[in-house]
């Protein structure tokens, strides 16, 4: 009886304050803040390590030589329900007929095409058969296979969307397949008869003498990256004949223009004059302005159709993945076509933890390669560098990209253009645009850069890669 009387005391003589409290104190203390924190900043690795070029006049001219290379591109398609058809201006993809501008006979060429569905699984040709056909792949995986060093069987290549084969065999003297096509995954190919072009070749003159024109050059004397060969003699011993020869160059080489990204950045006088203690607000505004151009820089110099990375990459240079995921032999043939001083991979986060899964699977664990205070995953001592700019698809596929980086290695560089005026990092300007009448200061933040590839096998993409779950 006497405790529980006593009890609510106790608790009132607790509760009475002893000093002054935590939160009263903070009326007067000063609190430490941060910067404006931003999600969107990234690593940006590819910013980092290309070698940037001066760009005087705004223009980047690449000179190569002349090749006799008659094009290998890809052909797009078009559906109606299941019925697909070839987009007749696609064929001018083809080697064949690279250049013909015939509407009337594209119309007709692509009429001709028959539609096929093949099972994973199944064979489309064999070799030792009959070559008299041209078969474009308007969807699915097929392997390439043919007779190694001892008659075995071997994968040769993985052909895919858009690729085609065996146009040659329509004006070359090839008799039979010498490879057999399987397909790896449910295949619709479209299929044009060497006899239904034959019939077309001898009613149109103009595809006669593209032919011709074709024939031609395959018959130009060129090296094995299809530039015009030049002439040497060795080994011979008196007063040989010394070949004559010259390099000739492109007539129409490509030029970049310097692409730009730019903003319009708003700050109102009040906020400029009365707040800017600690930190100044237009600053902390312009530095996060800054970073947010910097990243859509990097997205374009990736993403862009007439100067990134994904589109600018050789079809020659593009190769899929054998099996789905990307496997260390599936980075080793990317190498095998970007094997001159290789300097860098990059690819997509969950594209690398696929990676990683398939090495855990076969039991590999590569050697991490210190840049700064982290580790980057590497493969054959080459880095692989995160980029959060190489497009994931819904149906959770993203490609590698490998590049040998460098003027001095032709390869792939970094264009930019320094010194321009109101400079305030390189390449970067901005520019005070004034006040208007409800007292908002403008300025105008520009960004200037693009890319360039400086032979076709400074870039390699290993395309369609399966990221899994």
């Amino acid at each position: 009886m006497t405790d529980s009387a006593n009890t609510p005391l106790e608790n009132q003589i607790e509760q009475q304050p002893m000093s002054l409290g935590t939160e009263a104190a903070r009326n007067l203390a000063t609190t430490t803040k941060t910067q404006p924190q931003m999600q969107g900043i990234t690593s940006r690795w590819l910013l980092k390590l290309l070698p940037w070029v001066e760009t005087v006049g705004g223009t980047y001219r690449v000179n190569r030589r002349l090749t006799y290379t008659v094009g290998d591109g890809r052909v797009s398609f078009t559906n109606t329900g299941a019925q697909i058809q070839v987009i007749p201006q696609e064929l001018t993809e083809l080697p064949l007929l690279r250049g013909f501008e015939d509407v009337e006979v594209l119309n007709a060429l692509a009429r001709q095409f028959v539609q096929r569905e093949f099972a994973a699984g199944d064979v489309i040709i064999q070799a030792g058969q009959e070559a008299s056909e041209v078969l474009l792949i308007a969807h699915g995986k097929v392997n390439k296979i043919g007779s190694g060093k001892y008659d075995d069987q071997v994968v040769l290549g993985v052909l895919a969307d858009g690729d085609h084969f065996g146009d040659y065999a329509l004006v070359e003297s090839e008799d039979t397949w010498n490879v057999t096509l399987t397909a790896i995954t449910r295949c619709t190919i479209l299929s044009l008869p060497q006899s239904a072009f034959q019939n077309l070749v001898n009613q149109s003159e103009a595809l006669q003498v593209q032919v011709d024109k074709f024939r031609e050059k395959l018959s130009q004397s060129q090296n094995e990256y299809g530039e015009a060969s030049i002439n040497i003699s060795s080994g011979h011993s008196g007063e040989s004949v010394l070949p004559g020869t010259f390099a000739d160059y492109e007539m129409n080489p490509r030029e970049y223009e310097l692409s730009v990204a730019q903003t319009v950045l708003q700050v109102n006088t009040r906020v400029a004059d009365l707040y800017n203690e600690p930190m100044n607000q237009t600053e902390q505004q312009l530095r996060l302005t800054i970073e947010a151009l910097r990243e859509r820089q990097e997205n374009e110099m990736i993403n862009n159709r007439e100067f990134g990375l994904l589109h600018n990459a050789d079809l020659k240079q593009r190769i899929f993945t054998r099996s789905g995921a990307p496997t260390p032999d599936d980075l080793d043939e990317l190498i095998s076509i970007v094997w001159k001083e290789p300097s860098f991979f990059l690819a997509h986060p969950r594209t690398i933890a696929a990676f990683g899964r398939e090495c855990n699977r076969l039991g590999l664990y590569p050697t991490p390669i210190p840049v700064g205070n982290s580790a980057i995953p590497s493969w054959r001592g080459i880095p692989i560098y995160p980029c959060n700019k190489i497009p994931v698809t819904k149906e959770r596929t993203s490609s590698i990209i490998l590049m040998r980086a460098g003027a001095a290695n032709q390869g792939v560089i970094g264009l930019h253009k320094t010194g321009i005026p109101d400079e305030y990092q390189p390449s970067l300007s901005v520019r005070f645009m004034g006040i208007n009448e409800k007292a908002v200061i403008s300025y105008l933040v520009s960004a200037y850069y693009s890319l360039a590839v400086l032979v076709p096998d400074a870039l390699g993409i290993l395309e369609d890669v399966e990221l899994g779950l």
